[in-house]
């Protein structure tokens, strides 16, 4: 089993947050498209998502685990299901640039977590039902952007 936590902010000029999350970890930028950013972090293990929407009222987008194995989300699939808490799964569906598989879950306090592996890169950003009407930032039109934001 091999994953890495996911940690997806919104942050309010995306070139000044690449500059500083780059810095902060050392790291060059993995994935860079107009109002979107990700870093693949090897140590620590983390995917940071950066999402452009300086009108979000969190700075917390949402939250993840980006698996590299299909075998983990399934798990993670049937674990939320048992559990009653997974909110909506996702089959080779376009986000954030790339074609996933994944499943979605809420905390009671509305946090948003999901579960999640990377098919392939894709040229489209894709788009979500569960997207806010509240912003005009391309955040808010994305697959994995949470409510409200």
């Amino acid at each position: 089993m091999q994953q890495r936590f996911q940690l997806a902010l919104n942050v309010d000029d995306i070139d000044q947050a690449v500059t500083y999350y780059g810095k902060l970890f050392g790291a060059a930028v993995n994935k860079r498209k107009p109002g979107y950013a990700n870093f693949a972090i090897e140590n620590p293990p983390l995917k940071l998502v950066l999402f452009e929407n300086p009108n979000a009222k969190d700075r917390i987008n949402h939250l993840g685990v980006e698996n590299f194995d299909q075998s983990d989300v399934d798990a993670a699939i049937d674990r939320f299901r048992q559990a009653g808490i997974a909110d909506a799964e996702e089959v080779a569906e376009t986000c954030c640039y790339a074609k996933q598989n994944k499943i979605w879950s809420t905390d009671p306090s509305g946090t948003r977590w999901e579960w999640y592996r990377i098919l392939e890169d894709t040229a489209e950003f894709g788009r979500s039902n569960a997207a806010s009407d509240d912003s005009t930032e391309v955040a808010s039109a994305v697959c994995c952007a949470a409510a409200g934001s």
